[in-house]
């Protein structure tokens, strides 16, 4: 059976971008593999961000990938920081990845450029640079061979792959190297205000960001406030019509439909916005009232986050210590 290794920063409310582009997967993924899903808190503390937050999120971020389906019984979920082997492994593919590899993250770039614009060199945390190395050490801890990923993630996971085949070569066989898991639809989700940038809580305005446990009248909302244009027809073209589109790739990640057949059902952009609104309360509407259910007993969200924890270290440990043997270490 493959194993699958996943990780999703505690960010706060999750969005329809996060759940059609990778944990709708994670779901079907945990019934086809041994699946291991982690939230990555070290991963969060690269960036600015409150203590107290930084654990209410973890806890939210827990709730909600439960409620999209995550069963305890059939794959392993986990906070990173409760298992030393990603923090260990880390530091030991630290010796094996380069400054220049590093330096070419296109990832860091762009961060590091923001965050001086904003604050001065002094901002930019050495966490920022070295984030793909956790990352890396986050997969190959596991021995995972198939890694979903977005298209923002792949150049890490080369990196990654790349780190696995030299550690192996001078090292001996040991690490798994990793292939990218890519999901058929839904990917890329853009803002429904702006469908030329990929849907995201840090656009400029939450009204193009549809969050996975809004409630059903602000989803219709914000679905009848979405951009389209000035063509009046319904038409798949990304190039020429960027918005439409958006919203027929939004339809079909939800019902597994061609969206240029579900184009060819409408006439309007109002009926076609009126049926994505219902598909969308209807399937978001269950997840949310799970969530609800999961807020009022925390304690079994601990209980499973701790069992998740001792699956995790059991299964990663020994090909920790087996990089450790391997590199010398005693």
């Amino acid at each position: 059976m493959s194993i699958v290794f996943s990780g999703v920063r505690p960010t706060g409310q999750m969005h329809l971008g996060n759940y059609l582009g990778a944990f709708k997967n994670w779901v079907v993924n945990q019934e086809m593999a041994e699946s291991y899903y982690c939230i990555v808190d070290l991963h969060a503390l690269a960036e600015e961000v409150d203590p107290k937050v930084l654990k209410e999120r973890t806890i939210l971020t827990a709730v909600t990938l439960l409620s999209i389906g995550l069963d305890p019984e059939k794959c392993t979920l986990f906070v990173q920081s409760t298992v030393d082997s990603h923090v260990k492994m880390a530091w030991l593919l630290s010796c094996i990845g380069s400054f220049g590899e590093l330096s070419r993250m296109t990832q860091f770039k762009d961060k590091s450029q923001t965050n001086m614009l904003k604050k001065g060199e002094v901002s930019v945390k050495v966490a920022l640079f070295t984030y793909p190395i956790l990352m890396a050490a986050d997969i190959l801890a596991y021995g995972a061979d198939k890694v979903p990923v977005g298209d923002d993630q792949k150049q890490h996971l080369e990196l990654t792959r790349d780190i696995a085949v030299r550690f192996n070569g001078s090292y001996g066989d040991i690490l798994t190297v990793p292939d990218a898991l890519i999901p058929p639809k839904g990917s890329r989700i853009m803002d429904l205000l702006n469908p030329t940038v990929k849907m995201s809580k840090s656009a400029g305005s939450d009204a193009g960001v549809i969050y996975i446990l809004d409630e059903p009248k602000v989803i219709e909302k914000k679905i009848k406030s979405a951009v389209t244009d000035s063509l009046s027809s319904v038409n798949y073209d990304f190039v020429n019509q960027p918005g439409v589109s958006n919203l027929l790739e939004i339809f079909s990640a939800i019902t597994d439909e061609d969206p240029k057949i579900i184009a060819s059902q409408y006439q309007n952009y109002g009926s076609l916005k009126k049926d994505l609104a219902e598909v969308l309360i209807d399937r978001l509407s269950d997840i949310r009232q799970s969530a609800l259910e999961l807020n009022k007993n925390l304690d079994e969200i601990y209980k499973i986050l701790e069992i998740g924890k001792a699956k995790a270290y059991d299964h990663s440990s020994p090909i920790v210590k087996s990089v450790e043997d391997a590199m010398g270490l005693i």
